[in-house]
């Protein structure tokens, strides 16, 4: 009977190694930030505005205060606004709109999103 158990256990520890060997677009680094961040070297050269895309922002009352937080530590942000929405309470439009100075490095801010679970951030074209 402990046999049958222990050929059991190997069967399942088998089955569960091929499913991550075989999981698609598995990063096994745990260099999150390079994974998920595409966007070239960025330091701005005048001040202005952008809006960035954050696809993984839920909630105007957690999420947006820890995006607007995590952006406005970054080195040269002055401010980070929540993009227009359609229904107040809402998010259904997932973008901010950040104000920085020169200085300001898009890369570092994207990086910043990544890190506080905010996956594949991207500039608004």
């Amino acid at each position: 009977m402990r046999g049958f158990a222990y050929v059991i256990a190997i069967l399942a520890a088998v089955g569960i190694m091929i499913g991550i060997v075989s999981y698609p677009d598995q990063d096994t680094t745990g260099d999150t930030a390079t994974a998920t961040l595409a966007a070239p070297s960025a330091i701005m050269t005048e001040a202005g505005f952008l809006t960035i895309a954050v696809p993984t922002m839920q909630c105007e009352m957690a999420c947006f205060p820890r995006v607007k937080t995590t952006l406005e530590d970054t080195e040269g942000v002055q401010s980070v606004e929540l993009a227009a929405q359609q229904k107040e309470g809402v998010i259904d439009n997932r973008q901010v709109i950040v104000s920085y100075d020169t200085g300001f490095d898009l890369n570092v801010a994207l990086s910043s999103l990544v890190e506080e679970g905010f996956l594949n951030s991207a500039v608004v074209k």
